[in-house]
């Protein structure tokens, strides 16, 4: 059997009976779920067993449901269909009942895009290496966009050393300021109206000779003076609140071209946190 996964999936559910059949059926309808499942929870959803489910891969062309997953990705990424199909039923639904969402949809997708445009720059390509191999780095956000830089904090921790997320309860941000700038970077987070806060930060640490890469949104006019990169991304997407989902992007980006940059030492370090993990916290569901 050839063709793409729904191809053989859609064959599949005309031309099988029973277990085949309703297995292509809840594929056919999880399809973008199907990359985060197994055969064991394909099995369990479906109520078959993990053998049953093997075998119906064998029979539409696979060798097992990892191999039908990878072909999936390929489809996946080869044709908007997937993406079209919600995009058209959402903007349907939404339009039906008179409100706006649908364009919010828009907005936010195209600033999405635009989040992952910039790891396309030769800026980013700096930044990466930099929070990569410096000793020390320091991640400060504003006002709502505080949780932001928490988030970037907290993942960077897991995969090198010298991460710290800035304190502010002190307000004078005496441990970005008495460090030594030439084995430091800070990475900030704003949004309009901006954080005089933040405004003072980067002028000082630029003064000192730190670098500051700044993530913000498209109106911030103040930055490029006093900081070595700027990453401006989308914010309104005609919302209520505008949207900070595109600072999110680009913070697991910048992790994921951070790992990339720190090689096979992180799986290592990824370890001993697990250990550490089951040590002293655990995992819900498992007895200590």
């Amino acid at each position: 059997m050839s063709g793409t996964v729904r191809q053989r999936l859609t064959d599949s559910l005309q031309n099988g009976a029973g277990a085949s059949r309703a297995i292509a059926t809840y594929m056919l309808a999880n399809l973008s779920e199907l990359p985060f499942e197994t055969a064991m929870t394909v099995a369990e959803k479906v109520g078959v067993s993990e053998l049953t489910v093997g075998r119906f891969c064998r029979s539409i062309g696979y060798q097992h449901f990892k191999d039908l997953k990878a072909d999936l990705k390929v489809d996946v990424s080869d044709s908007p269909w997937l993406i079209g199909d919600r995009l058209r039923e959402f903007q349907a639904s939404t339009r039906e009942g008179g409100g706006d969402l649908a364009r919010s949809l828009e907005l936010e997708l195209a600033a999405t895009v635009r989040a992952y445009e910039l790891v396309r720059t030769p800026q980013w390509s700096a930044v990466v290496k930099r929070l990569a191999t410096v000793n020390n780095v320091f991640i400060a956000g504003f006002q709502s966009e505080r949780g932001i830089a928490a988030t970037m904090a907290h993942l960077l921790q897991y995969v090198r050393d010298g991460v710290h997320l800035v304190d502010h309860s002190s307000g004078i941000f005496s441990e970005v300021l008495l460090a030594d700038p030439k084995a430091s970077a800070l990475v900030m987070f704003d949004a309009r109206r901006y954080s005089r806060q933040a405004a003072l930060l980067a002028q000082r640490s630029r003064d000192a000779g730190m670098p500051v890469t700044l993530v913000t949104d498209l109106f911030c006019d103040w930055a490029h003076d006093c900081t070595t990169e700027v990453f401006a991304v989308p914010s309104e997407i005609n919302l209520f609140w505008d949207t900070n989902g595109p600072m999110l992007t680009l913070v697991h980006l910048m992790v994921n071209g951070i790992i990339g940059e720190l090689g096979p030492e992180v799986e290592q370090r990824l370890d001993r946190m697990s250990g550490l993990y089951g040590d002293f916290v655990g995992h819900a569901g498992r007895k200590t």
